[in-house]
Order: C-alpha cells, then sequence, then structure tokens
C-alpha cells in the first residue's frame, strides 16, 4: 500500500517532489487515497508484558540523550541481579568520565609507522605491543574516556527485622511498557501486599519520574533508594564498581521539604542528582553514596534529574512530567512512518511487526541523542563507552528513511566538532581532507587498535546522511549546513585512491574493509569499499553542482577510473587481494560486505546484477552464519530486495540465527557479552523501509515483500533509499 501525501510546504512542493526519483512523484501523489493505519492498535498490540523476573528483559524509557533502564519493580531496585543480562543503566551523553592520567599518555605514545605501499609511512594508534609504555598507553587511551552510570533509582524494599527482600519473594509480577505513552506500569506483591510503580523520562530533560503506591510504605518495609558506583573502565559492563568507595564522594548540599540535591565527584568530574518529591519525605544516608528517601503517605511521587552544572530550579511535577511525556509519544508515533503487517497470513507476519515497532521504540531513546551512540546505546558500556564511527549508519540513517530526518539531524553537529581531529588525523598520515575515526568519544580522538584505524568505510557516512537530509529539506539552508565537510570528506577518499598506471585504473588499498578478517598491508579492493567511494564522491559532485560550483575533475577521473569488483568463477571475492575467499572458513565469517556493495548502495558500473545475485546465492548457501553480527541479516535482507528476491529478503530478516535474535524487550541478541546490540534494530528498520517504499529507479508498491498472497504490507510516511 503506497504512503500517503507527504507534508509539502505550498510555496516549496516542487523542489521538495523534485528531490524524488520522477517514477516515485506519481506514486506518492496518489497515496492519499488510501486508508491510514490505526497507528495506536498498531504499537499498544506489541507493548511489551513482563510476569516473571527475566534479566533479559529490562525494561527502559528514555529520550534519545538520556536513558533509564528497570527491573521488574519498575525501578533499579535489583542491579546486581540483572548487571549479567539487560543491566539497569541510567546514561546520559554527557556523562564521561575519565581515571586520572598520572602517566601523562597522549595518542603520540602509541603512534606506529607503517608502510602501506603509497610511498611514505603513515601513523596509526595501533594496540598493545609487549610492555612497556606502549602497552599501558594502548590500555590508558582505550578506557578513557568512559561513559558513567549516573546512580540507581530504587525501592528500599525490607523485612520486618530490616533485611533486604529478595527477587524470589516478589509475585504476582506484571510489567507493562506503554509505548503509545512512554510509561512503564509495573504491579507486583510483596509478602501479599500489593505494589504499584510508574516510570517515565522526561522527554527534553535527563530526567526520570516516578510514582509509588503500596500500604507497604507505611510500614517502613518499602523506600526509595539511590545508590552511586565508581566507574569501572571495563570493556563491556555495566560500569558499575560499588567497592571503590573512597574514590568518589555523594555529598548533601541541599535539602528542604520538597528537594534533595547530591553533588557528585569523581576525580575531576562533576555532576548534580537533583530529587524532588510530593508529600512529606525523610532523608536518610544510610552509607557512604547509599540514601534512603521514606515517604511519609502510601502514594508517593518523585523526579530524579541529572545534571553537568549546579541545577537552579526545582524539576517539573511528576504528574506535569507524565503530561509531558505522553504529549511526546503520541506525537512521535503520530508523525514519520509506520508498517502495518497485520492483515497477512505468513505466520511470521507478527513477530516481524513487533521487531519493527520495538526498534522505533528502542532507536529513538537510545540513538538520537546528539552524539553518535555506543552500541548498546545508554543501557550499558560496551567498548568502554566509545561510539564506533562506521555504526552510525546502522544506528540513524533510518530515522530519515522513517520521515524523522530531525532525529538523524542531533548528532550531526557533532562531526563539525570533532573535524579538526579528523583533520590532523589526515594530515599526519598525508592526505587531504578529513579521515573520520572509528572508535572514539566526544573529544573525537581516536582509539588504539589493531583494526579500528584502518577501517575506512565510516568515511562515506557523512556524504550519504547529508544527502538523505538533503532529499527532505531540499533547500540553501540544508546546503549551507552541510557542504562544506561533504567536500571535505571527498577530498580525503579522493586522496586515499591510488593510481594503478599499469591499467590506467584508481585503486583502494592499505585499509581494513568491512569485513575485518584482511590485513592492511596485503588488502586490495575490498567491493564494499569500492562501491562506496564510487557513490559518495559521485554525491559529492552533486553537492558542487548544488552550491553553484564547477564539477571537481579529479573527482571524476577517479570516478569513471576506479577499479570494478574482483571475480572468481562467477562470484564477487570480499577483495581482489583474496582469491582464496571460497576456500578459505576465515573469509566466509563476519560480514557478508560484498552484498552491501548492492543492497545498501545503489547500483553503478562497478559490477554486475547476475553475478552478485550468483554471490548472494553462494553466500546464502555457505557462509558462516554462527559468526555473524545482527546488521548482517537486513543488509543481506537490502540486496535480496535489490536483485528481485523478496523471498530471500523477508527470510534473511526472520532467520533462525543467535545473532538475529530479538528479546521480549526489542532488543537485538548477539552474545553473552553483547545482550543488546542497536545497530540490529536500526538496520531493521533501514531494510524494512526499503522493502516497503522502494529505492530510487523503482516504482512497485512493497517491492521487498513476497508476491504471493501470504504478505499484506501497509505502510505510511517512508521514504525511498538512493
Amino acid at each position: 500500500m503506497r504512503p500517503p501525501m507527504p507534508q509539502i510546504n505550498p510555496n516549496t512542493k516542487t523542489m521538495k517532489l523534485l528531490a524524488y526519483p520522477l517514477t516515485l512523484i506519481a506514486a506518492i501523489l496518489l497515496a492519499s487515497c488510501n486508508a491510514k493505519i490505526d497507528r495506536h492498535a498498531l504499537v499498544s498490540r506489541h507493548n511489551p508484558r513482563i510476569t516473571a523476573v527475566d534479566s533479559l528483559s529490562s525494561l527502559s524509557v528514555g529520550n534519545g540523550n538520556f536513558a533509564f533502564t528497570v527491573d521488574i519493580t519498575g525501578l533499579q531496585t535489583f542491579p546486581e541481579q540483572y548487571s549479567q543480562g539487560v543491566p539497569l543503566g541510567t546514561q546520559s551523553v554527557w556523562g564521561w568520565h575519565s581515571f586520572p592520567n598520572d602517566s601523562n599518555y597522549v595518542l603520540e605514545d602509541v603512534l606506529r609507522p607503517y608502510n602501506l605501499k603509497r610511498g611514505r609511512d603513515e601513523t596509526y594508534p595501533v594496540g598493545r605491543r609487549g610492555q612497556g609504555r606502549h602497552s599501558d598507553a594502548v590500555d590508558y587511551l582505550r578506557a578513557n574516556m568512559h561513559r558513567m552510570h549516573l546512580g540507581t533509582i530504587g525501592l528500599e524494599l525490607t523485612d520486618s527485622a530490616g533485611n533486604p527482600t529478595p527477587t524470589d519473594s516478589i509475585t504476582a509480577i506484571d510489567q507493562r511498557l506503554d509505548m503509545w505513552k512512554g510509561v512503564i506500569k509495573s504491579s507486583f506483591s510483596v509478602s501479599g501486599i500489593p505494589v504499584e510503580v510508574s516510570t517515565l523520562s522526561h522527554p527534553e530533560r535527563d530526567m526520570v519520574a516516578g510514582e509509588v503506591v503500596s500500604d507497604l510504605i507505611p510500614t517502613g518495609k518499602l523506600a526509595l533508594r539511590l545508590r552511586f558506583p565508581y566507574p569501572t573502565g571495563q570493556h563491556t559492563d555495566d560500569a558499575c564498581d560499588w567497592e571503590k568507595l573512597n574514590r568518589h564522594s555523594s555529598r548533601i548540599i541541599r535539602k528542604d521539604d520538597r528537594q534533595l540535591i547530591i553533588e557528585r565527584t569523581l576525580d575531576t568530574t562533576k555532576y548534580y542528582v537533583n530529587v524532588c518529591w510530593e508529600g512529606g519525605m525523610d532523608v536518610n544516608e544510610k552509607e557512604p553514596h547509599y540514601f534512603v528517601l521514606t515517604p511519609s503517605g502510601k502514594d508517593a511521587k518523585f523526579t530524579v534529574e541529572f545534571t553537568p552544572t549546579m541545577p537552579d530550579s526545582v524539576t517539573p511535577s511528576f504528574d506535569a512530567s507524565l503530561a509531558a511525556t505522553e504529549r511526546h509519544w503520541k506525537n512521535f508515533w503520530q508523525s514519520g512512518g509506520a508498517v502495518d503487517l497485520s492483515g497477512s497470513t505468513d505466520p511470521r507476519a507478527d513477530e516481524l511487526e513487533r521487531r519493527i515497532v520495538l526498534s522505533q521504540y528502542l532507536t529513538a531513546i537510545q540513538c538520537s541523542g546528539n552524539e553518535p551512540p555506543q552500541e548498546t546505546g545508554l543501557t550499558y558500556n560496551s567498548w568502554h563507552g566509545k561510539f564506533h564511527l562506521e555504526m552510525h549508519w546502522w544506528h540513524a540513517v533510518h530515522f530519515a528513511l522513517w520521515g524523522r530526518p530531525e532525529l538523524l539531524e542531533r548528532s550531526m553537529p557533532w562531526y563539525t566538532e570533532a573535524a579538526p581531529a579528523a583533520k590532523a588525523t589526515a594530515e599526519r598520515q598525508g592526505f587531504d581532507g578529513v579521515r573520520w575515526m572509528k572508535m572514539t568519544d566526544p573529544t573525537g580522538e581516536e582509539s588504539p587498535s589493531d583494526i579500528g584505524p584502518f577501517l575506512v568505510w565510516q568515511q562515506p557516512h557523512y556524504i550519504y546522511m547529508a544527502e538523505l537530509l538533503y532529499r527532505q529539506n531540499p533547500s540553501e539552508e540544508t546546503i549551507t549546513k552541510y557542504k562544506n565537510l561533504v567536500f571535505e570528506t571527498a577530498d580525503f577518499m579522493a586522496s586515499f585512491v591510488s593510481y594503478d598506471s599499469l591499467n590506467n585504473r584508481y585503486i583502494l588499498k592499505g585499509l581494513i574493509p568491512a569485513q575485518e578478517m584482511m590485513r592492511p598491508e596485503e588488502t586490495v579492493n575490498p567491493p564494499f569499499e569500492l562501491s562506496y567511494w564510487h557513490y559518495g564522491l559521485s554525491v559529492a559532485q552533486q553537492w558542487r553542482e548544488r552550491s553553484g560550483l564547477a564539477r571537481n575533475q579529479k573527482w571524476d577521473d577517479i570516478i569513471d577510473k576506479l577499479s570494478v569488483l574482483a571475480q572468481k568463477d562467477g562470484l564477487y571475492l570480499t577483495a581482489e587481494s583474496a582469491p582464496q575467499t571460497y576456500h578459505d572458513r576465515r573469509f566466509t565469517s563476519d560480514h557478508m560486505a560484498v552484498l552491501g556493495a548492492y543492497g545498501i548502495l545503489p547500483g553503478n558500473r562497478l559490477f554486475e546484477s547476475e553475478t552478485m545475485s550468483n554471490t548472494l546465492d553462494w553466500i546464502w548457501d555457505n557462509w558462516n552464519w554462527g559468526h555473524t553480527w545482527g546488521w548482517d541479516f537486513p543488509m543481506v535482507a537490502m540486496c535480496a530486495a535489490r536483485l528481485g528476491e523478496p523471498d530471500k529478503a523477508v527470510d534473511a530478516l526472520l532467520m533462525d540465527k543467535r545473532t538475529n535474535t530479538y528479546l521480549p524487550n526489542g532488543h537485538n541478541y548477539q552474545n553473552n557479552t553483547l545482550r543488546i546490540y542497536l545497530p540490529g534494530n536500526g538496520g531493521l528498520l533501514s531494510a524494512v523501509a526499503m522493502m516497503c517504499a522502494g529505492w530510487d529507479g523503482q516504482d512497485t508498491d512493497a517491492p521487498g515483500f513476497p508476491k504471493d498472497g501470504k504478505w499484506k504490507v501497509k505502510w505510511e510516511g517512508l521514504r525511498p533509499m538512493p
């Protein structure tokens, strides 16, 4: 079903329509005659319901810059029990910490020269090398900065003797996340006495609002609890060190009958916790970093806001926050795209629809902030809480495709802030423009690794995302906002290729591709990177023309002479330098990135669709699917859709593999370390948008779904992919 008419300003209607291929304009104009999707029913039928303690089923509220994850009590009552599941995180985009740098480690300590056959040495911040300062510096620089857990807000549940209530004493559990309202409702009993908890996150503040109702409160067996940990600095964990009590301070700096402000100091990091309530509340500092707040009645309403600077006012009340939250989420669900599969008879349709709805919610609260997100969002730390720019496509591109470009735009200014560091990297290595880093933090500093600094497929992402934003708003304002970094991004790409005079072509070498199984000294012409270079430089030329500039002749020469994808026996290789691909298990694991060359990206002269189709079939039958990642499945789906194989596209999205598992809370599970993986959720949404709204140059309705009568696909508000 075609989408309804997009919202178009009459004064700019022609300009906006021209941003789309002509084959799609008629379909968009005709779409308004179709019935609207009942969005409330669509969202509500997939509200998660939890009826037992399950550490992998914790639920979250948030706003993109802040998230708060709860257990079955609706708060963070049992953080230790959930630490090996989906941990009970409280995180914000500004919440970073570094351990003291007593040895004054700097990036230069981990730089090592590499001869990658470009006529000069290039320095890269590589991983550990034996003992000594280099090795110690690697450990420090990878772990710092790291994201902080800002503090747990839980229930202080005790028995008559004052002993803590264990999880197995909690019965009659019934917890629901109402995604339409953005509120978690939790009910349970302790010793037969009911407890009702409502939890939400304010849509514009780093603030939790809650209400607890129970006859247990007057008995003294139920109170509120605040606990604050010290960071661990570990690679992947809940970031909670409860043992180092003397390494940080939690100091009450204001307390009256309605408000408590706690100043948190961790080394050179400082932030504040502003607690407000209604009615009477007794405050007791039980232990260092451990505060118990005992309400005077059986109905306790409270708010807890986290701020990087001293708060200057009382926070909005629970009721005001609830009203703001409900308005926010109603507006969210009523805007942008929607996909309704309820009329389908394929037995997998309900599960696919569930994943789609929950992924929209999770990426909105975890991935739409002012910085690119880490792969585990704002729930718990992975890679020390740092974010990976090659994953930004997977986290955020779908926002534009689902008609919510403003959620992608939030993180784009970070690139401007990081540009000086990216330019310094390019200059250090002898390249032009800006070289976008792989694993980084708010500073834009590179992180040492034997893989990350050699990746380049994050480089054209900025151009791709800027182009999507231009399609949504083809204006001078958009061009002015993004053109400089589009050009500098392309300048690096043009200087990174090498000219092969013997064959009169340009090649890519001296890199590790998206399929991270190859060495930079040996790798030549990986297929996805080649195709992305062709796309990125081609789009950058369009941006020059839109800006009133002449085309860049060097870029055109590269576009015309870029190497075609290498093949052998009718199949595309993982790299021209890896002809043994199909006889070596190492090259049939990890990401099957060759399919991204025609899936994530549109077609170009570098490949033939018949050979790509043969490659898809071979990968489908022979790949080591046990060694894949969550975004690999939507990548396969996008390639299959473009190749006219919708059955494979749907089968890929629903393939029964561990890394394609979606938990009851909607999170994409990978393994016992990465229990959530948001690039999988974002990739699913991008693939579904493409499978419904199509891509440039095609005009079939829902081209990524089989036309076998089993799939009834209603969709609206989606945008086609390039």
